[in-house]
């Protein structure tokens, strides 16, 4: 058992979320679900377990997860009351009555020791000030033998046909801004290190990895357009101008690049995520 962290520096409490919530991020992130995007922790889950649901953003994958653990109870946390309404949406949409809402810091979960079953975090830490720290509260909070799970992209693995220097430049940005908001734009390989940091015997941890492909006309329009709004109408765009990262002429490039690729008829593009599922 590891013991509730106090008196964290504010310092180390201050998450920036990179990619904000305008319209074009919250698109993507909607079509989350527990399939696609929490299918290695799927075996793990039983009817009547608890579960803690960490940055559960819009709440898909967290209603998917509380239709598998009903009767049992997930609790969705967020770190603004506004991040997590829209989780309160989505589940009050659906009619699920199995979901609690609080607002937490991962650094700092306001919960007792050994409270739930299941403790899950998708794309979460790649955002967080000190991922170990996350990962020591999350065991925290988990009940012994039961399981933490987390999913992050890794950008640096991102892979992408045909050629589009645009696009080398999209990610060249990305990363900057991401890191110089205090994130981990490459969490997925780092896993399993952050892991064996927060105190997992390297036996208790299972690690793996899978990805999302866009490869279909259809698919490659949606993925473009995602990413050429939110580099040019999301806060990540205007964070890119503020910290002089990019112009907004750059940025429009950036979208036209993308545009470009989806065009081409053999576009095709993966995106990889790092996977851990570690036993308290």
């Amino acid at each position: 058992m590891t013991t509730r962290p106090e008196n964290i520096p504010s310092k180390i409490r201050q998450n920036t979320y990179t990619h904000g919530h305008h319209e074009s991020v919250l698109r993507s992130h909607r079509s989350r679900t527990a399939e696609n995007s929490a299918a290695y922790l799927l075996p793990r889950l039983a009817a009547g377990q608890s579960l803690l649901d960490v940055g559960c953003g819009p709440g898909t994958i967290t209603a998917d997860l509380a239709e598998r653990v009903a009767p049992g109870t997930v609790t969705a946390v967020e770190i603004t009351a506004e991040a997590l309404s829209l989780a309160q949406e989505e589940i009050a949409s659906r009619g699920i009555d199995n979901v609690r809402f609080a607002v937490a810091d991962v650094h700092a979960l306001d919960f007792p020791d050994d409270t739930f079953d299941v403790v899950h975090a998708h794309q979460v830490l790649q955002h967080v000030a000190d991922p170990v720290l996350a990962l020591k509260e999350m065991r925290r909070v988990c009940k012994p033998g039961g399981v933490i799970a987390a999913r992050d992209g890794d950008y640096g693995g991102f892979r992408w046909f045909p050629e589009v220097p645009a696009l080398d430049e999209w990610l060249r940005l990305y990363q900057a801004l991401a890191t110089s908001n205090g994130g981990h734009p490459d969490a997925g390989r780092r896993l399993r290190s952050w892991a064996l940091e927060a105190g997992f015997p390297e036996d208790a941890i299972t690690t793996g990895a899978s990805s999302w492909v866009y490869a279909t006309p259809a698919e490659r329009q949606w993925w473009a357009d995602l990413w050429a709004e939110r580099t040019t109408k999301s806060s990540t765009g205007t964070q890119y101008v503020e910290k002089g990262l990019a112009y907004v002429e750059d940025l429009d490039a950036v979208a036209a690049g993308w545009h470009s690729w989806a065009d081409k008829h053999d576009g095709w593009f993966n995106v990889v995520h790092g996977e851990i599922v570690c036993v308290a």
